[in-house]
């Protein structure tokens, strides 16, 4: 089976108006595949969710976009009803976790009203990491995933790295891999995959948000063998390639798109 046979069938992206959920969405609609995206935005940035929309219909392909909390139950089942249907009783090609919405705080600071609050963990660990198990859940209840379905998620080098202010971010990384070795083993049994994609430091609306970032990506540069940075059309690439019905023996990894970065000391 050739990439050709991702033609009609569909994808759905958590984190899809931005970063890495846009472009994976853009590339995998020039490969024919629909796409539905979940997405979070304030009135500013909905033009670019527009422009999104609009280029992936330009490849031909279906948008279904929802504006709204990917981890919110009682969202997520109405977006299910509404994409449910689409499907016509086969499976997601691609389900793609990308949520980066998380709080960076330290945990120990002089003031601790500075310090990380137990509910920002939690809420950090719900978004980042736990939501995929739930949208899987019921993405498998519905037969909305099965033979020949990826699941993929985001994580990077920070779940196994400090960085100031990253703790509860960290975690949350950490949590997802072990998250998608275990959906793995129990996706088997469906014919599904499911790999974490580690993208090297990428100049994403995510990354900005870290304090020091600036310093980070000047480090990028000069630890990736390459000596540039990775971009978010790299890990796109990645994921429609392994989107291919061909990487159905390739499951419960974390897979480096980096460009060699995180292999250099």
């Amino acid at each position: 089976m050739t990439t050709q046979s991702l033609k009609g069938r569909w994808a759905l992206i958590l984190g899809a108006s931005s970063g890495f959920g846009a472009a994976t969405a853009l590339e995998l609609a020039r490969h024919g595949v629909h796409i539905v995206g979940v997405h979070l935005d304030r009135k500013a940035t909905l033009v670019n969710v527009q422009q999104l929309i609009e280029a992936i219909q330009h490849q031909g392909a279906e948008a279904l976009f929802f504006n709204v909390n990917a981890a919110d139950p009682l969202k997520r089942q109405e977006v299910l009803d509404r994409v449910q249907p689409k499907l016509a009783g086969s499976a997601l090609t691609v389900f793609l976790h990308s949520l980066a919405f998380g709080t960076l705080k330290p945990y120990l600071a002089s003031d601790s009203k500075e310090q990380l609050t137990k509910d920002q963990m939690e809420m950090t660990l719900d978004v980042m990491a736990n939501s995929l198990v739930y949208w899987v859940q019921d993405l498998v209840a519905r037969k909305m995933i099965g033979k020949d379905s990826r699941v993929f998620a985001m994580t990077s080098s920070g779940g196994s790295r400090v960085w100031p202010n990253y703790g509860a971010v960290s975690a949350a990384k950490a949590a997802l891999e072990s998250h998608v070795r275990q959906l793995a083993m129990e996706l088997a049994c469906y014919g599904a995959t499911a790999n974490c994609i580690r993208a090297g430091v990428t100049d994403t609306p995510a990354l900005r948000k870290i304090p020091g970032c600036e310093q980070m990506i000047e480090f990028a540069k000069l630890r990736n063998p390459h000596h540039r940075l990775t971009t978010t059309e790299d890990v796109a690439s990645t994921v429609a390639l392994l989107a291919n019905s061909g990487a159905g023996w390739v499951t419960g990894n974390v897979i480096g798109a980096d460009g060699g970065e995180d292999i250099v000391g």
